[in-house]
């Protein structure tokens, strides 16, 4: 047997015995997931099982002044496990980023990995069932990015995302944040207030579509930065366990990026 057969094939049982456990294991809700857009699920993932959010490519881009700026990351994964029905921990990084400016003087381009984020969702109320949610979220984030990519410094922030279910399809989704950022200038730390309004809607067939409008005031003490953002979501889930999505968003003003551009898919285990 060839040298990549005898890899390949324990490698390729143990994803199918994988995929039978996950599709012959109890019923659960349908997966809830944190993307598509720039909210936070107001859930926790099962206790005992793992779940995939994988940004397959988010690009955004903006022209001033005659200067083209272009952001992208892909392949940037958040890996969920389910300690308890109401506790989950997350760790996400994208394996790949890439930023490149562009004007009448030339070009300056820089890539690599992204920086580290560990989360922890805590559900008080014990489970994800309910008309109203809400969830509390802490997070620290680790200097993993490459050089010129990140700011080298630890950061960390705190969330409640919250959810509320109106009834015939429709529900709301909110995700109020407070972050401990590095100043502009290396040296000192300040607050950043960040939160997303979503309206959702499902519309049969798994399908769920919605609009969101976000905003971020970065309270730097040389200078605040206010940036706001709206656009559409779409998902879809062909069964409970998998998630197909992508979308974009608009910047509503010069601080904002003039677009972005984003899709994945989601798969709980």
């Amino acid at each position: 047997m060839p040298a990549i057969a005898r890899i390949m094939a324990p490698l390729l049982a143990g994803l199918i015995t994988l995929y039978a456990f996950s599709t012959e294991a109890e019923a659960l809700a349908p997966i809830c997931s944190d993307r598509p857009g720039r909210g936070t699920g107001a859930c926790t993932v099962e206790a005992g099982h793992w779940q995939v959010e994988l940004g397959l490519w988010d690009a955004t881009f903006q022209h001033r002044a005659g200067v083209t700026t272009e952001a992208t990351q892909a392949a940037n994964p958040a890996v969920k496990y389910g300690l308890s029905d109401s506790v989950d921990i997350e760790a996400s990084m994208a394996f790949y980023q890439s930023f490149r400016l562009h004007g009448v003087q030339g070009s300056q381009t820089a890539s690599g990995v992204g920086d580290l984020f560990l989360h922890a969702k805590w559900n008080p109320r014990g489970s994800d069932e309910g008309e109203f949610g809400w969830i509390v979220e802490p997070f620290v984030k680790l200097p993993t990015a490459t050089h010129d990519l990140g700011n080298g410094a630890v950061e960390a922030g705190f969330l409640i995302p919250i959810s509320w279910e109106f009834g015939g399809g429709w529900s709301m989704e909110s995700a109020p944040e407070v972050d401990y950022l590095l100043n502009q200038a290396g040296s000192g730390y300040h607050g950043a207030l960040i939160d997303v309004l979503g309206l959702n809607r499902d519309i049969g067939y798994g399908l769920n579509v919605g609009l969101e409008i976000w905003t971020d005031q970065d309270l730097d003490p040389a200078r605040t930065h206010s940036q706001y953002s709206f656009g559409p979501t779409l998902a879809w889930q062909p069964d409970n366990d998998d998630q197909l999505d992508g979308g974009f968003a608009a910047g509503l003003n010069r601080a904002t990026p003039d677009l972005e551009l984003y899709v994945g898919f989601s798969r709980r285990f």
